[in-house]
């Protein structure tokens, strides 16, 4: 039986924060103490942080990336190219291409990818406003920017026969060797898809 060494309301902090991904309870009850330390340094700021993300944050209705604005700054943007659309799963997947900073183009957010074993179908993808805004005839090419797992791929094969009957380009990102990665370390799978994908 765990021994409680805290208030009620600090046990209810450090449960919260090792909910966060990266986060286990160890860790959790660390940064709970360097918070609780830090009080007018960091709780109060992180506090009126979070209220106004709760008030303020939301899902933009074109592309499903997170913002303040509805439709978001990435939507917003004149100088992204409109032709060009990365479909990735989740909106942290959007987040890491941006920072990567390679293309100005517009993106969607699926929401998750198709996983039979979890319940989820196609009906609780982002699909049909992808359908929709392809339709418009504004996009040239679909990049799908999906995960490299088997739910991931799945995604991928049903997006494309559903893309088929548009005058549209579909291609995926490539797999394989990472950059600075050496053959010997590389597991079986990543080095067949990197034959396989070879340029």
């Amino acid at each position: 039986m765990s021994k409680h060494i805290a208030g009620p309301e600090i046990e209810r902090l450090i449960q919260l924060l090792a909910r966060i991904p990266g986060l286990g309870p160890r860790s959790a009850r660390r940064a709970a103490l360097h918070l609780i330390k830090k009080k007018e340094a960091f709780l109060q700021p992180l506090s009126q942080a979070m209220q106004v993300a709760v008030d303020t944050v939301q899902a933009c209705s074109f592309c499903g990336n997170i913002d303040t604005a509805d439709p978001c700054m990435i939507c917003k943007d004149e100088r992204r190219d409109p032709a060009t659309l990365i479909v990735v799963e989740d909106v942290s997947d959007l987040w890491a291409l941006e920072r990567a900073g390679s293309m100005r183009v517009c993106y969607h957010v699926l929401g998750g990818r198709l996983s039979p074993l979890d319940g989820v179908g196609p009906d609780d993808l982002n699909i049909q406003k992808l359908l929709d805004r392809v339709a418009a005839g504004i996009v040239e090419e679909v990049i799908l920017a999906v995960n490299a797992t088997i739910e991931g791929q799945t995604t991928a094969y049903y997006i494309t026969d559903l893309l088929a009957r548009f005058d549209v380009r579909v291609t995926r990102l490539a797999h394989g060797v990472p950059v600075g990665g050496e053959l010997d370390y590389l597991d079986d799978g990543t080095l067949a898809i990197a034959l396989q994908e070879r340029a």
